[in-house]
């Protein structure tokens, strides 16, 4: 009689814990995604401001994230997950609220400034909370379902603040997205801390770098995947104009439609496949779609180079995340999340202001063409450094 090896079953990923630390991620996430439309509108409405006003109030957010990442990411090393968490929703829920009393650009950007110290301390508490409950062959598709919240976030955020202000102005929005922010403390409050616990005496190396070097080569590769999505973001609704389309609407839904399926139903996709050869393929498919966009100038090639490039975003972040934390011990995890979260701030940053240098000179195709490359330079660098691993 033959015999059937037993069936080993998999470890188990979503928890109470895990879950209630989800929903937390998500009320945030909404109370970040309600701003986005609402503080631009303060700015040229309420506040008379012009375009460079809107640019400086809305980047000054990811400046504050930026510097602070490294630095929390120490943080949440030495004191855990949770205060992180618990103090970025408190610093932004306070920061929110105090936007109704700014009477000025300055003091307005000036708060932004705050609410980023919240982003900074929240995103990378929470990330690697994820990281601390998922199983090592099940990372990949934590990560997946963690960034779900921030994609139904801005999804659902949005036009709930542009209904509030039609309902009952800027105060009502201020209150609400700080309500949300507050939910999120509360949650994060019941979840707990996920810091695993370390032998005493055990030195925490995170603690004495503030660039963890395990975290620089997936940094690199986020910057280069980020980078071409924040141009298109950007531009794609001009883009969608000068070939003759009414809107960018639908296509953009249909992007962040396949983004939600892969990281759903394929949420499994990068651990079956493993990180390395996700992220490859990852920034192939960003490298295509944006090429595909710029070189066929038309509607059928900006659709076919969207979905492309969809794929491409939608794998690669959680592989690069799970390719940084296989690089580090779980006592260096927060150093990781807070160097590789970095690239976020700078390729939305740096990727619209070089599509639009490039756009201004040589036509917005070309912009595309030039956000394909920097992609094309990630693969690269993934390439190259698989080839060193091999040797």
């Amino acid at each position: 009689m033959s015999r059937t090896a037993p069936t080993v079953a998999r470890p188990r990923l979503v928890t109470p814990q895990f879950a209630l630390l989800g929903v937390a991620a998500l009320a945030y996430f909404v109370a970040d995604g309600v701003l986005v439309p609402t503080v631009p509108l303060y700015v040229t409405g309420r506040l008379a401001g012009d375009d460079v006003a809107v640019g400086l109030t809305v980047g000054a957010f990811s400046v504050s994230a930026l510097l602070l990442r490294p630095w929390v990411g120490r943080l949440v090393d030495r004191r855990g997950r949770a205060i992180a968490m618990v103090a970025g929703g408190l610093i932004f829920a306070l920061s929110v609220a105090g936007y109704g009393l700014a009477n000025s650009v300055g003091l307005l950007v000036a708060l932004r400034l705050l609410t980023g110290v919240g982003e900074a301390f929240f995103f990378v508490g929470a990330v690697t909370a994820m990281g601390d409950l998922a199983p090592a062959e099940r990372r990949g598709e934590a990560i997946s379902l963690f960034s779900l919240s921030l994609y139904i976030g801005l999804a659902v955020g949005p036009p709930l603040g542009e209904t509030v202000i039609d309902a009952a102005g800027f105060g009502a929005v201020w209150l609400v997205s700080a309500a949300a922010a507050g939910l999120a403390v509360l949650l994060a409050l019941q979840g707990g801390d996920t810091r695993p616990a370390f032998e005493t005496g055990t030195p925490n190396p995170s603690g004495q770098r503030l660039i963890h070097p395990a975290a620089v080569v997936p940094g690199l590769l986020l910057l280069a995947l980020v980078w071409g999505m924040a141009g298109f973001l950007a531009f794609v609704p001009l883009y969608a104009l000068d070939l003759g389309l009414p809107g960018s609407g639908m296509l953009l839904f249909g992007f962040a439609a396949i983004v939600v399926v892969i990281r759903s139903v394929g949420a499994r996709i990068p651990d079956r496949l493993g990180a390395a050869r996700s992220v490859r393929l990852a920034l192939l498919c960003s490298t295509t779609g944006l090429v595909i966009i710029g070189g066929w100038r038309a509607v059928p090639g900006l659709v076919a180079g969207t979905a492309v490039l969809a794929v491409g975003i939608a794998l690669g972040t959680p592989a690069i995340m799970m390719l940084a934390l296989e690089r580090a011990p779980a006592s260096e995890r927060g150093a990781v999340m807070g160097t590789v979260s970095m690239s976020i701030d700078l390729a939305l940053g740096l990727g619209p202001a070089t599509f639009g240098l490039v756009a201004a000179g040589l036509g917005r195709g070309s912009g595309f063409l030039a956000a394909g490359l920097v992609a094309a330079a990630g693969l690269s660098l993934a390439s190259r450094t698989r080839a060193a691993a091999a040797r």
